[in-house]
């Protein structure tokens, strides 16, 4: 029996075998990167894409396709990691654009969404190279379009979709050599493959009569409206005891006398602060208060603290948003309630409730110090510069810290920062510029994404390696425009050249290099030029290779796997070797690569 159409319904259960079919596979995925490094690992780049994606649609069940296919589209443009991430975040963000408007679609209207999805992606890489994920996509795409015009059955389009996909696939070897070289298809273009696999047994078992209960979800009118908060655990009644502990302590002792919690709804009350510094509203209520709990979900925030000034507290919360359901105890009074209650060892009441109505007049709640003439932390002031860079290993990132650094986001070959951790990083900084390094060429894009979704004034300067971030780093000018600061750290960024020593995951060759898995591997910018068995050797052969054109400054990064006395050794060669280069050695504690270089 054929389909017609589909509706949102269907394009979540859709959504939800392809998220699987991906996710049973990342590990092949994984095992398709070009080059014998850990790099990027695009399987899991994918899989942590679309998880949340997923994610975001399951909060957002709708029987309406648009709606179905934004939300999807939201949680991977939020969640996309790495090139391969921000690429399939790209593709379905046009896809979801050209169905905004569909409560259902069919094969006509869902090929020509496939292919807005290729432009939009295809816009977003700044130089598209064929053979990738990027061709995958657009072959089956314009394949979809011309087979469109001869069906009415969106069954049998997406079958096609899938055949052309992997057609497309096996041809990329022919159109990037490297493919050809190693002998493995596009690691991307898989991932994509598998997705689409998984939308064509979606449809076929519901063209069966197979899912009807496998994916529940609402019609619109059932679904939800708006997000669920927890709600306040009611603590059950105790009975005290004439030598309960609490009995022992004076209720004077009491310093933080006031249990405060409250949600900050960031939607409501005018936002007089237009981004929510955490660590820094965390600090002012240090200040007076102990038991800190923030918790940013989107636009709430849950705050419980226990303090001496609940004024004061809630002016600090004021500026960032509406406070609802507030709950203020007086922890004394709770205490007190207990000794009263000892003597007969009957039950007590939990504790005490105060509203704006209470005990606490709503002046005082309101007024805070402020009334005695000392103004509470409310507005942050800020910085007229910011910079956020990307790191891995702890010495690295004290590294950044210690140079001007704000914000150092965790992240490298194996684990690279969303789109969100870079949007959550800009909203949390205090500053009227920011600066992005990501120091990765696999994290390059989602900086990129990120800047163009904030509101904030943001640069990112697209350094690719660690040594290029420290270069564009001391390049920086406190006094100097944006515009001119973002020249230089770009040019200081191309002045570095860059080496790196890892571990060959696989054997093969490339450049005539012999490569055997577990070899150490010595990595000039992108080309290997360097293989042996022996960590030293790799070293030596790769600094060589860096300094062949002369350098006035060797810079060591040593990762958490390097020994100090393999450091020792490779030094004093540089040093005998290299008379004339001055050499700097740093602890990096990074992983997977015992050693870092740059030579300037």
């Amino acid at each position: 029996m054929s389909k017609r159409s589909i509706n949102g319904s269907d394009f979540t259960a859709m959504a939800l075998l392809g998220a699987d079919y991906l996710q049973r596979n990342v590990d092949r995925v994984n095992a398709l990167n070009v080059f014998p490094v850990p790099d990027g690992d695009t399987g899991t780049n994918m899989n942590l894409t679309i998880v949340s994606g997923v994610r975001e649609l399951r909060s957002k069940p709708s029987a309406h396709l648009g709606k179905a296919t934004e939300a999807l589209s939201k949680g991977l443009l939020m969640g996309a990691r790495g090139n391969s991430g921000v690429i399939l975040s790209q593709l379905f963000r046009g896809f979801s654009k050209a169905l905004a408007a569909h409560e259902e679609a069919g094969p006509v209207q869902i090929a020509a969404a496939l292919q807005n999805g290729v432009d939009m992606a295809y816009k977003a890489v700044v130089k598209p190279v064929e053979g990738t994920i990027l061709t995958v996509a657009k072959e089956a795409a314009k394949h979809a379009v011309q087979f469109a015009r001869r069906t009415n059955d969106v069954v049998e389009l997406m079958r096609e979709v899938h055949a052309k996909a992997n057609e497309a696939l096996q041809r990329t070897p022919e159109q990037l050599p490297i493919l050809k070289q190693v002998g493995v298809v596009d690691s991307g273009g898989q991932g994509l493959v598998f997705i689409y696999e998984g939308f064509v047994h979606s449809l076929n078992e519901a063209e069966n009569g197979m899912l009807q209960d496998a994916y529940p979800i609402q019609s619109e009118a059932a679904a939800p409206e708006e997000v669920a908060v927890a709600q306040p655990i009611v603590e059950p009644r105790l009975t005290a005891s004439p030598t309960s502990a609490q009995s022992r302590l004076s209720t004077e002792a009491i310093e933080f006398l006031y249990d405060m919690e409250f949600f900050i709804n960031r939607k409501l009350g005018g936002k007089a602060v237009p981004f929510f510094d955490e660590s820094a509203f965390k600090k002012a209520l240090e200040k007076d208060g102990d038991s800190i709990l923030v918790i940013v979900d989107d636009d709430i925030i849950k705050v419980h603290v226990h303090s001496r000034r609940p004024g004061d507290v809630l002016n600090l919360a004021l500026p960032y948003g509406e406070l609802t359901d507030m709950h203020i105890l007086n922890m004394r009074e709770q205490h007190r309630d207990l000794l009263e209650h000892e003597p007969s060892a009957e039950p007590f009441a939990p504790v005490a409730e105060y509203a704006l109505t209470g005990d606490i007049s709503s002046a005082e709640l309101l007024a805070g110090s402020s009334a005695q003439g000392v103004p509470p932390e409310q507005v942050h002031e800020w910085a007229p510069f910011g910079i956020i860079a990307v790191a891995m290993g702890e010495g690295i990132s004290n590294i950044f810290l210690g140079n001007e650094v704000d914000i150092v986001l965790s992240g490298g070959q194996t684990m690279n920062p969303s789109t969100e951790d870079f949007v959550k990083a800009i909203e949390s900084l205090p500053a009227e510029h920011i600066y992005l390094l990501p120091n990765n060429g696999n994290i390059i894009l989602a900086a990129e994404q990120a800047a163009e979704l904030s509101e904030r004034n943001v640069t990112v300067i697209p350094t690719k390696t660690i040594p290029q971030g420290l270069a564009a780093l001391l390049a920086f000018k406190e006094d100097e425009s944006a515009e001119r600061n973002a020249a230089w750290m770009k040019n200081a960024a191309e002045q570095v050249l860059s080496g790196q020593v890892t571990h060959a995951v696989r054997d093969t060759s490339i450049d005539g290099i012999d490569i055997r898995e577990g070899d150490y591997i010595g990595i000039k910018e992108k080309a290997i030029v360097a293989s042996s068995k022996e960590l030293q050797d790799a070293c030596r052969l790769l600094l060589a290779s860096m300094l062949e054109s002369g350098g006035d400054l060797v810079t060591v990064l040593t990762g958490e796997d390097a020994e100090d006395g393999e450091t020792e050794a490779l030094c004093a060669w540089v040093a005998e070797t290299y008379p004339d280069a001055e050499l700097e050695v740093h602890d990096g504690g990074q992983p997977l690569y015992p050693y870092l270089f740059a030579v300037e």
